[in-house]
């Protein structure tokens, strides 16, 4: 089996690190994440400049670019095979309700997917314990029943893993994206020089928190998998527009 990592974190990141040992007596792994952090870098391309791919120490491959830019290269001619699964993560922090539209974990997996090939993002929803070892835990395991049970079609999975311990977890669930609120507003401030800067402001609090959303199951200390989808086509909206156009 070959396994393609990635994250928006980093190449030096512990969680992709932590996540390739654990993965490395399973299957052939290949790490090729972005050179800094790229979180919030979203579905984005580096079109207006070549990319390098450079290795580190331990064998990562490192690109100046975005997380889907990573795997974009690395299925599009950086190996010379096709990964059987893209794994992106794990990330530290949530990636649930709106999150998943900005972030660059689910970026990774998901062009993964549109290029055909099963993809799961993972995070750890970091609460001061990081309990990485539980979030690698359950990569591996998703891993081997993926070995074991493959499924018939590509898939797109979310999952977001509790910050606790591997013995405190009540399960895993099929979940849906909750909802925010709107973000906070910016936060404005001047540098040394007299300049005004902003920056971008904290995330809304919870809105749609019910059960059988993300936000519920990790609130209860439950694994959520939820599968994405790619299609943003709002089926219930064509006919209004359709009538509004002619």
């Amino acid at each position: 089996m070959r396994i393609l990592l990635s994250n928006d974190d980093g190449y030096f990141a512990p969680g992709i690190t932590l996540l390739e040992q654990a993965l490395a007596p399973l299957a052939e792994v290949t790490v090729v994440a972005p050179e800094r952090d790229r979180s919030g870098a979203s579905n984005s391309l580096t079109l207006d400049r070549p990319l390098t791919v450079r290795r580190s120490q331990g064998g990562f491959y490192y690109v100046n670019g975005t997380p889907t830019d990573c795997v974009h290269l690395a299925v599009t001619g950086l190996l010379d095979h096709l990964p059987d699964i893209v794994i992106s993560g794990i990330n530290h922090g949530a990636n649930m309700g709106d999150d998943t539209i900005y972030s660059g974990t689910v970026a990774a997996a998901t062009e993964g997917f549109l290029l055909g090939i099963p993809s799961i993002a993972i995070s750890l929803v970091a609460e001061g314990g990081d309990h990485y070892d539980t979030a690698v835990r359950i990569a591996v395991e998703l891993v081997q029943r993926f070995k074991s049970f493959p499924l018939d079609q590509a898939v797109l999975l979310n999952v977001n893993v509790p910050d606790v311990s591997y013995e405190r977890l009540c399960g895993a669930e099929v979940t849906r994206l909750g909802r925010r609120h709107k973000a906070e507003a910016v936060v404005k401030s001047t540098t040394p020089r007299g300049e005004i800067v902003y920056w971008v402001g904290a995330a809304g609090g919870v809105q749609d928190a019910g059960e059988g959303t993300d936000f519920h199951a990790v609130a209860h200390g439950v694994v959520s998998v939820t599968p994405l989808q790619v299609d943003l086509t709002r089926y219930s909206q064509v006919d209004v527009v359709r009538d509004w156009l002619k």
